[in-house]
């Protein structure tokens, strides 16, 4: 009963380790994200809740990314904690098995590898696709903030823009607007066929989803291809229709995994899935399905590795060096596995090296462990 107690103990710390530190690398990691997303309120238009919204919507990748390291790192500061203030040998003393707190380590990486398969397979896509869908399916509300004085904008397609001054009462003066996709249309209904506008004006400000326009001339090209030109003292031009540069499409890393294998399956080119853009991409669908499902199978290995931190004897010369050692070796694991992670969709030889080798290394390095605890024991 009361070993018991220690090893929960034990798992305690270790997780509590791992959770404080994937939060610490995930605050960290999504403050300088969140910082790189301001382009979509200052150069796209979308509104702070918009902003809020997208960047809280990929905290779980950012999670995904780190969790392996996060484990890796609370492992090793765990165990060198308990060695640091003779935990370990106390523990050794009471006659603490040193294999069954291995397998407890192996225990709480299949928890971990559980979670992290939950993220990467099911939520990850859904999180991705539904900021994605926030941004196709949001209006630009801050066009005010997109242009600037004395500089040319094309933040919507087909539409530019060109202001000379903007005053702080939000008042544009010197307005140039180029129009080749029909995006704007006006209360004139002799230019609303018109997909190729230039208007230019001397005054103007936003309103209302609306660019109120003062003072200027409008040239316009029909269908005929017959040159207009329209002067005006003030004219309303809609800017609901405004089509954003921002990516609406949803990428692969957005699809769902569902939807990754279907397209993975399809038998030819002509078979109609809903949703399968990628199915004549296969290399990038399997990368992406092996990131999601086998990556998380390092997770076990990386919990095996530091476990050799308790075989060591403490007076054994350069002994401080073992968790530095133990780091190291496993940190280049992880990055092995991110390079090969590159090369599955090439063959299958390559696809199945990347499942298999985690696998293999976890059972070789299992048993290595458990003889050289059966020895030290037996010393």
């Amino acid at each position: 009963m009361f070993k018991n107690k220690i090893y929960k103990y034990l798992a305690n710390e270790i997780l509590k380790n791992f959770i404080i530190i994937l939060l610490t690398f995930t605050t960290i990691a999504w403050t300088v994200r969140a910082v790189n997303f301001l382009d979509l309120m200052i150069d796209d238009g979308y509104s702070a809740s918009i902003y809020f919204k997208y960047s809280l919507l990929n905290i779980s990748t950012i999670i995904t990314r780190f969790v392996p390291l996060s484990f890796l790192l609370s492992l090793v500061i765990s165990i060198s904690k308990f060695e640091r203030q003779q935990e370990l040998l106390i523990l050794w003393t009471i006659g603490l098995n040193k294999i069954k707190i291995t397998n407890i380590l192996f225990f709480i990486s299949l928890f971990i590898t559980f979670f992290q398969i939950i993220l990467s397979l099911i939520i990850n896509p859904l999180t991705l696709n539904k900021s994605r869908s926030l941004l196709r399916e949001t209006h630009v509300t801050q066009i005010h903030s997109i242009l600037k004085s004395n500089d040319f904008s094309d933040s919507f397609k087909g539409v530019t823009f060109y202001v000379e001054k903007k005053n702080p009462n939000g008042e544009l003066i010197n307005i140039f607007i180029k129009d080749g996709s029909g995006s704007l249309t006006t209360i004139i209904s002799e230019i609303d066929t018109s997909s190729n506008s230039t208007i230019i004006a001397k005054s103007g400000f936003i309103s209302d989803n609306k660019l109120v326009l003062f003072d200027g001339i409008i040239q316009t090209l029909n269908e005929k291809k017959e040159i207009k030109n329209m002067d005006f003292k003030k004219t309303e031009l809609s800017i609901s229709n405004f089509s954003k540069r921002t990516i609406t499409h949803p990428k692969i890393q957005e699809t769902s995994s569902y939807t990754l294998f279907r397209c993975l399956m399809a038998k030819n080119n002509n078979e109609n899935l809903e949703n399968c853009s990628f199915k004549n991409n296969k290399k990038n669908v399997i990368e992406t399905l092996s990131r999601r499902i086998g990556m998380p199978l390092y997770i076990p290995l990386i919990s095996l590795i530091p476990s050799f931190l308790l075989i060591y004897k403490k007076e054994k010369k350069y002994n401080y060096l073992k968790k530095y050692i133990i780091f190291i070796f496993t940190f280049i694991i992880l990055i092995f596995a991110e390079i090969l992670l590159k090369y599955t969709g090439f063959s299958l030889l390559n696809f199945t090296l990347y499942f298999l080798t985690p696998i293999v290394l976890f059972i070789v390095l299992y048993f290595l462990l458990i003889k050289t605890m059966i020895y030290e024991k037996t010393v």
